[in-house]
Protein backbone atom coordinates (compact mmCIF):
# COMPACT_ATOMS: atom_id res chain seq x y z
CA UNK A 1 0.00 0.00 0.00
CA UNK A 2 1.38 3.38 -0.98
CA UNK A 3 1.59 6.25 1.47
CA UNK A 4 -1.09 8.96 1.12
CA UNK A 5 -0.84 11.25 -1.89
CA UNK A 6 1.06 14.49 -1.49
CA UNK A 7 -0.98 17.69 -1.41
CA UNK A 8 1.04 19.46 -4.10
CA UNK A 9 -0.17 22.96 -3.24
CA UNK A 10 0.81 22.62 0.42
CA UNK A 11 4.04 20.88 -0.53
CA UNK A 12 4.97 23.78 -2.81
CA UNK A 13 4.50 26.13 0.14
CA UNK A 14 6.79 23.98 2.27
CA UNK A 15 9.51 24.08 -0.37
CA UNK A 16 9.33 27.87 -0.28
CA UNK A 17 9.73 27.89 3.50
CA UNK A 18 12.91 25.83 3.14
CA UNK A 19 14.47 27.54 0.11
CA UNK A 20 13.08 31.00 -0.65
CA UNK A 21 15.24 32.88 1.85
CA UNK A 22 18.02 32.95 -0.75
CA UNK A 23 15.89 34.33 -3.59
CA UNK A 24 16.97 37.98 -3.21
CA UNK A 25 20.64 37.06 -3.60
CA UNK A 26 19.95 34.61 -6.43
CA UNK A 27 18.01 37.09 -8.54
CA UNK A 28 20.32 40.01 -7.79
CA UNK A 29 23.23 37.95 -9.11
CA UNK A 30 21.27 36.68 -12.12
CA UNK A 31 20.46 40.25 -13.17
CA UNK A 32 17.71 39.07 -15.51
CA UNK A 33 16.87 41.61 -18.19
CA UNK A 34 13.51 42.48 -19.69
CA UNK A 35 14.16 40.53 -22.90
CA UNK A 36 16.24 37.67 -21.50
CA UNK A 37 15.70 34.01 -22.27
CA UNK A 38 16.10 32.14 -19.00
CA UNK A 39 16.58 28.46 -18.19
CA UNK A 40 15.57 27.33 -14.68
CA UNK A 41 17.23 24.01 -13.78
CA UNK A 42 15.51 21.80 -11.21
CA UNK A 43 12.63 24.24 -11.05
CA UNK A 44 10.30 22.03 -9.00
CA UNK A 45 6.96 23.77 -8.51
CA UNK A 46 8.16 26.72 -10.57
CA UNK A 47 8.34 29.53 -8.00
CA UNK A 48 11.72 30.69 -9.29
CA UNK A 49 10.57 30.19 -12.88
CA UNK A 50 7.66 32.53 -12.32
CA UNK A 51 9.85 35.07 -10.54
CA UNK A 52 12.23 35.02 -13.50
CA UNK A 53 9.32 35.45 -15.91
CA UNK A 54 8.16 38.58 -14.09
CA UNK A 55 11.65 40.02 -14.53
CA UNK A 56 11.69 39.19 -18.24
CA UNK A 57 8.22 40.22 -19.47
CA UNK A 58 9.46 40.50 -23.04
CA UNK A 59 11.56 37.35 -22.83
CA UNK A 60 10.83 33.73 -22.02
CA UNK A 61 11.62 31.31 -19.19
CA UNK A 62 11.90 27.55 -19.49
CA UNK A 63 11.52 25.47 -16.33
CA UNK A 64 13.22 22.07 -16.30
CA UNK A 65 12.83 19.26 -13.77
CA UNK A 66 12.77 15.47 -13.66
CA UNK A 67 9.58 15.27 -11.54
CA UNK A 68 6.56 15.60 -13.80
CA UNK A 69 3.95 15.85 -10.97
CA UNK A 70 5.77 18.98 -9.75
CA UNK A 71 5.77 20.41 -13.26
CA UNK A 72 2.04 19.76 -13.62
CA UNK A 73 1.43 21.89 -10.53
CA UNK A 74 3.95 24.47 -11.76
CA UNK A 75 1.92 24.91 -14.95
CA UNK A 76 -1.24 25.36 -12.91
CA UNK A 77 0.41 28.00 -10.73
CA UNK A 78 1.64 29.91 -13.79
CA UNK A 79 -1.79 29.76 -15.43
CA UNK A 80 -3.55 30.94 -12.27
CA UNK A 81 -1.17 33.90 -12.02
CA UNK A 82 -1.59 34.81 -15.69
CA UNK A 83 2.09 34.26 -16.49
CA UNK A 84 2.26 33.36 -20.16
CA UNK A 85 5.99 33.67 -20.93
CA UNK A 86 6.92 30.35 -19.31
CA UNK A 87 7.07 26.73 -20.38
CA UNK A 88 7.82 23.67 -18.26
CA UNK A 89 9.52 20.61 -19.67
CA UNK A 90 10.45 17.35 -17.96
CA UNK A 91 13.96 16.08 -18.54
CA UNK A 92 17.31 15.31 -16.99
CA UNK A 93 19.48 18.41 -17.36
CA UNK A 94 22.55 16.18 -17.64
CA UNK A 95 21.48 15.00 -21.08
CA UNK A 96 18.36 16.96 -22.04
CA UNK A 97 18.56 18.38 -25.59
CA UNK A 98 18.27 22.06 -24.75
CA UNK A 99 18.52 24.34 -27.80
CA UNK A 100 22.16 25.24 -28.37
CA UNK A 101 22.79 28.84 -27.38
CA UNK A 102 19.10 29.21 -26.65
CA UNK A 103 19.36 31.05 -23.32
CA UNK A 104 20.94 34.21 -21.96
CA UNK A 105 20.84 33.13 -18.32
CA UNK A 106 20.58 29.79 -16.53
CA UNK A 107 19.50 29.77 -12.89
CA UNK A 108 18.93 27.10 -10.28
CA UNK A 109 17.83 27.18 -6.67
CA UNK A 110 19.21 24.01 -5.10
CA UNK A 111 18.58 22.00 -8.25
CA UNK A 112 22.13 21.13 -9.31
CA UNK A 113 23.43 19.08 -6.36
CA UNK A 114 21.98 15.76 -7.46
CA UNK A 115 23.67 15.23 -10.82
CA UNK A 116 25.22 11.76 -11.16
CA UNK A 117 27.69 13.31 -13.60
CA UNK A 118 28.10 17.00 -12.70
CA UNK A 119 30.80 17.66 -15.27
CA UNK A 120 28.63 16.41 -18.13
CA UNK A 121 25.59 18.19 -16.69
CA UNK A 122 27.24 21.59 -16.48
CA UNK A 123 28.78 21.16 -19.92
CA UNK A 124 25.28 20.46 -21.26
CA UNK A 125 23.90 23.55 -19.52
CA UNK A 126 26.81 25.56 -20.89
CA UNK A 127 25.92 24.51 -24.44
CA UNK A 128 22.40 25.79 -23.81
CA UNK A 129 23.76 29.28 -23.05
CA UNK A 130 24.71 31.79 -25.70
CA UNK A 131 28.35 32.92 -25.74
CA UNK A 132 28.71 35.30 -22.80
CA UNK A 133 25.64 33.79 -21.11
CA UNK A 134 25.52 33.53 -17.33
CA UNK A 135 24.98 30.64 -14.94
CA UNK A 136 23.80 31.51 -11.42
CA UNK A 137 22.77 29.00 -8.79
CA UNK A 138 22.57 28.29 -5.09
CA UNK A 139 23.82 25.05 -3.60
CA UNK A 140 23.77 23.87 0.01
CA UNK A 141 26.67 25.03 2.14
CA UNK A 142 28.79 22.90 4.50
CA UNK A 143 26.71 20.60 6.74
CA UNK A 144 28.32 22.02 9.89
CA UNK A 145 26.81 25.41 9.01
CA UNK A 146 23.30 24.10 8.35
CA UNK A 147 20.82 23.05 11.03
CA UNK A 148 18.17 21.34 8.91
CA UNK A 149 20.25 18.18 8.24
CA UNK A 150 20.68 17.78 12.00
CA UNK A 151 16.91 17.73 12.48
CA UNK A 152 16.26 15.42 9.52
CA UNK A 153 18.97 12.97 10.57
CA UNK A 154 17.23 12.35 13.90
CA UNK A 155 14.34 10.37 12.43
CA UNK A 156 14.80 6.63 11.86
CA UNK A 157 14.61 6.02 8.14
CA UNK A 158 13.16 3.09 6.24
CA UNK A 159 12.63 3.57 2.50
CA UNK A 160 8.98 3.34 1.56
CA UNK A 161 7.92 0.85 -1.11
CA UNK A 162 7.03 2.50 -4.44
CA UNK A 163 8.21 5.94 -3.31
CA UNK A 164 11.62 7.40 -4.17
CA UNK A 165 13.88 7.79 -1.17
CA UNK A 166 14.98 11.28 -0.15
CA UNK A 167 18.42 12.28 -1.45
CA UNK A 168 21.34 11.13 0.65
CA UNK A 169 23.29 13.75 2.57
CA UNK A 170 26.29 13.07 0.32
CA UNK A 171 24.23 14.17 -2.68
CA UNK A 172 22.78 17.22 -0.96
CA UNK A 173 26.29 18.36 -0.05
CA UNK A 174 27.97 17.27 -3.28
CA UNK A 175 28.73 20.90 -4.17
CA UNK A 176 29.36 22.20 -0.66
CA UNK A 177 33.08 22.79 -1.32
CA UNK A 178 33.71 26.00 -3.31
CA UNK A 179 37.02 24.70 -4.65
CA UNK A 180 35.24 21.65 -6.04
CA UNK A 181 32.56 23.90 -7.54
CA UNK A 182 35.21 25.97 -9.28
CA UNK A 183 37.02 22.91 -10.57
CA UNK A 184 33.88 21.29 -12.01
CA UNK A 185 32.61 24.47 -13.66
CA UNK A 186 36.01 25.33 -15.12
CA UNK A 187 36.38 21.84 -16.56
CA UNK A 188 32.85 22.13 -17.96
CA UNK A 189 33.92 25.20 -19.92
CA UNK A 190 32.83 28.09 -17.69
CA UNK A 191 34.96 31.05 -16.72
CA UNK A 192 34.85 33.85 -14.13
CA UNK A 193 33.55 31.40 -11.51
CA UNK A 194 32.77 32.88 -8.09
CA UNK A 195 31.18 31.28 -5.02
CA UNK A 196 29.90 33.62 -2.31
CA UNK A 197 28.63 32.41 1.05
CA UNK A 198 25.06 33.50 1.84
CA UNK A 199 22.94 32.80 4.89
CA UNK A 200 19.31 32.90 5.96
CA UNK A 201 17.03 31.56 8.68
CA UNK A 202 14.39 28.88 8.16
CA UNK A 203 11.27 29.36 10.29
CA UNK A 204 10.26 25.73 10.71
CA UNK A 205 7.31 26.14 13.07
CA UNK A 206 6.05 27.81 16.22
CA UNK A 207 7.53 25.05 18.40
CA UNK A 208 9.33 21.70 18.14
CA UNK A 209 6.11 19.74 17.66
CA UNK A 210 5.06 22.00 14.78
CA UNK A 211 8.50 21.64 13.21
CA UNK A 212 8.22 17.85 13.36
CA UNK A 213 4.79 17.99 11.74
CA UNK A 214 6.19 20.24 9.00
CA UNK A 215 8.96 17.77 8.19
CA UNK A 216 6.66 14.74 8.20
CA UNK A 217 4.33 16.45 5.71
CA UNK A 218 7.15 17.69 3.45
CA UNK A 219 7.30 15.85 0.15
CA UNK A 220 11.09 15.54 0.21
CA UNK A 221 10.81 13.49 3.39
CA UNK A 222 7.85 11.32 2.44
CA UNK A 223 9.95 8.64 0.77
CA UNK A 224 11.72 7.61 3.98
CA UNK A 225 8.82 7.46 6.44
CA UNK A 226 6.07 4.87 5.99
CA UNK A 227 2.94 6.96 6.45
CA UNK A 228 0.78 3.83 6.35
CA UNK A 229 2.43 2.58 9.56
CA UNK A 230 1.21 4.59 12.59
CA UNK A 231 4.05 3.32 14.77
CA UNK A 232 6.65 4.43 12.24
CA UNK A 233 5.08 7.88 12.03
CA UNK A 234 4.90 8.18 15.82
CA UNK A 235 8.53 7.15 16.21
CA UNK A 236 9.67 9.63 13.55
CA UNK A 237 7.53 12.40 15.05
CA UNK A 238 9.03 11.89 18.52
CA UNK A 239 12.58 11.87 17.18
CA UNK A 240 12.07 14.96 15.04
CA UNK A 241 10.41 16.84 17.90
CA UNK A 242 13.32 16.05 20.19
CA UNK A 243 15.84 17.17 17.57
CA UNK A 244 14.00 20.42 16.84
CA UNK A 245 13.71 21.36 20.50
CA UNK A 246 17.29 22.62 20.67
CA UNK A 247 16.42 25.19 17.99
CA UNK A 248 13.37 26.61 19.75
CA UNK A 249 13.38 30.36 20.37
CA UNK A 250 10.73 32.76 21.67
CA UNK A 251 9.86 33.32 18.00
CA UNK A 252 9.58 29.62 17.13
CA UNK A 253 11.96 27.02 15.73
CA UNK A 254 14.65 28.87 13.80
CA UNK A 255 17.31 27.04 11.79
CA UNK A 256 20.51 28.45 10.37
CA UNK A 257 20.76 27.84 6.63
CA UNK A 258 23.83 28.60 4.54
CA UNK A 259 24.46 28.24 0.82
CA UNK A 260 26.97 29.05 -1.87
CA UNK A 261 25.78 31.58 -4.42
CA UNK A 262 27.65 30.65 -7.59
CA UNK A 263 28.13 32.82 -10.68
CA UNK A 264 29.88 31.71 -13.87
CA UNK A 265 30.06 32.80 -17.52
CA UNK A 266 30.17 30.87 -20.75
CA UNK A 267 33.08 32.35 -22.71
CA UNK A 268 32.14 34.59 -25.63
Amino acid sequence: MDSPAIDRTTDAERYEVISSGFDPELFAAAAIGTHDRVLDIGCGYGATTRSAARRAPDGHVGGNDVVEPMLERAREFADSEGIANVTFEAGDAQVHPFPAGGFDVAISRFGVMFFAGPLAAFANIGRALRPGGRLVFTTVGPPEHNDLPTVLAAAPKKPVHNRPAAPAASAVHSLADPEHIGDVLTRAGFREVTATSVETTIALGQDAAAAAAFVLAWGAFRGIVDHTDPDAVATARAALTSAARRFETPGGVRLRSTAWLVHAVRPA
